[in-house]
This record gives structure tokens, C-alpha cells and sequence, in this order.
């Protein structure tokens, strides 16, 4: 009963991590923004999806703006991930990855919307969710980083 409930709270994190809510956020672009910004704003989406896939926790946190809800997301993934393993599973694995639909970028906020794809597997358990998706991204000097939601 324990390991169900366990699993159960593991796939809810993980929903919840990677779900968005996708209204209330601004929708007239900046046309400033050039093409470069938006090719850089979606490489920084899949790195991160990328960083999650190998369980890469520090270049998945330094994707994020430190504190914001996305970085302690990701601590907060990290943590059921090494629960599972200190439950004894010999081997956890998420896959994670997105198709981007649309890019909103205004002054130094994008927003990227899609549909998030994710399997996370504890030994032969497996967990696969797909859902839309938005991430929330800040310009910090020359870098784009997650910051939600």
C-alpha cells in the first residue's frame, strides 16, 4: 500500500511539474525580439527537458531562476527520484520532452506553450503523461532562464 501511495505522489509530482497553466500571461509579442532569442528560448526548454531525461539535477537548476517556482520543482523531483532509489529500486529513468506550439516573448519574459511528453519508470513501473504545457521564461542579462510556472 505504502509503495502504491508512493508512486501515486511521485506521478503527481511529476504532473504537476511539468503542467502549466497557460492564461493570464500577455499575448502581444515584442517585434523587437528577434529570431535568435526565440531559437535560444526553445533550446533552453528542451536542455532542460534534456537535463531531466539524464537525471542531470545542477544543470537542470542552473536552467532556472534560483528560488522560482521551476527551481524548486526540479529539487523537489530530484528528491522523489533519490526516494525511489532509497526504496530500493535499481533504476529510475524519465524521459521528457516537448513540442513547442508558440513562443510569446515581451521585453524580457517568454512564455512557451506545447504539449509536454513524460514517462517515468521505477525499475519496470511506468508512468507516461501527456499534457499541455507552459513554461515561463526571464532574461537575465544575456541568459533565458525557467522560472514557471
Amino acid at each position: 500500500m505504502n509503495k502504491k501511495i508512493f508512486y501515486v505522489s511521485i506521478f503527481l509530482v511529476l504532473v504537476l511539474f511539468l503542467s502549466g497553466c497557460t492564461g493570464g500571461y500577455p499575448t502581444v509579442s515584442d517585434p523587437s525580439i528577434d529570431l535568435v532569442d526565440i531559437a535560444v528560448i526553445k533550446n533552453v526548454v528542451h536542455e532542460y527537458l534534456l537535463a531531466l531525461s539524464n537525471q542531470n539535477w545542477s544543470k537542470a537548476q542552473n536552467l532556472c531562476v534560483y528560488g522560482s517556482d521551476r527551481y524548486y520543482a526540479t529539487l523537489s523531483l530530484e528528491t522523489a527520484v533519490n526516494g525511489l532509489y532509497q526504496m530500493g529500486h535499481y533504476k529510475v529513468t524519465i524521459l521528457s520532452s516537448m513540442m513547442i506550439s508558440n513562443v510569446n516573448v515581451t521585453n524580457n519574459i517568454a512564455i512557451v506553450e506545447g504539449v509536454a511528453s513524460s514517462v517515468i519508470c521505477a525499475d519496470a513501473n511506468c508512468e507516461n503523461r501527456i499534457v499541455p504545457t507552459a513554461y515561463y521564461l526571464q532574461k537575465m542579462g544575456s541568459l533565458w532562464k525557467i522560472y514557471g510556472p
